[in-house]
């Protein structure tokens, strides 16, 4: 069973957050986990806090698994574009810039390699319970 976690409204533009999005996509979870903490960007850190949130939301999700054992992978990740900000900058001879402060949505699917054994146990535990 797959797990989902989504970011909202979070304050850098799409383009630079797709790019770290790329890096992980159809990744390990331990090995996206290892790039995202060594990578310099800014958006780093909030994409590791949101990809470890889907981690547990899939060790809710099936309760009776093992996460360690589950060969977790990051099955989708989709970074949207969100509300723009717009504001007005001086410029010169009375003319004023358009400055517009984009977000984005980003939304992370983590699944199981193997289900079927994964789903196994996790009946097993509930028949002995």
């Amino acid at each position: 069973m797959e797990a989902v976690a989504r970011l909202r409204n979070y304050p850098t533009s799409p383009r630079k957050m797709r790019l770290l999005a790329d890096l992980i996509r159809g990744k390990n979870v331990e090995e996206a986990l290892g790039i995202l903490k060594f990578s310099p960007k800014h958006n780093s850190v909030a994409l590791e806090k949101l990809l470890l949130s889907a981690i547990a939301n899939w060790g809710v999700k099936n309760e009776g698994a093992d996460v360690d054992g589950a060969d977790l992978y990051v099955k989708t990740i989709m970074v949207d574009g969100a509300r723009v900000l717009k504001r007005m900058q001086p410029a010169p001879q009375g003319r004023a810039y358009r400055i517009r402060k984009r977000s984005n949505h980003v939304t992370i699917v983590v699944d199981s390699r193997n289900a079927v054994a994964v789903e196994a146990n996790a009946t097993e535990n509930q028949e002995t319970e």
